[in-house]
């Protein structure tokens, strides 16, 4: 399938997120930058939802392992071209929301 959304992450990601990230999230990271990338709306096998608040704008793929929620929060850019999804943060559920703030 061809990508139509050009992918960024947040260099915070690496640093701050993806250390406190369990093994079995991390694998699956590349599975969710493609999932993004075909249609950041339509996310099918992982549920997802727009947010409001100082995070209007931006949505988090809904993801749950181990009993433990997790959000990849992310923002998708329509214009100019290409589109784009920009990751902001992928941890835990609160702490996700709170460094989306932050990196916003």
């Amino acid at each position: 399938m061809k990508t139509k959304y050009l992918i960024q992450i947040h260099k915070l990601i690496s640093i701050e997120d993806f250390p406190l990230l369990p093994s079995e999230i991390k694998a699956d990271f590349k599975q969710y930058q493609q999932i993004l990338s075909l249609n950041p709306y339509e996310t099918h096998r992982i549920p997802s939802h727009n947010l409001l608040g100082k995070l209007v704008n931006c949505r988090a793929l809904e993801i749950t392992q181990n009993q433990i929620v997790y959000r990849l929060v992310y923002r998708v850019y329509e214009v100019p071209s290409p589109k784009r999804v920009l990751i902001l943060s992928f941890a835990e559920h609160d702490l996700a929301y709170v460094k989306a703030k932050e990196r916003k």
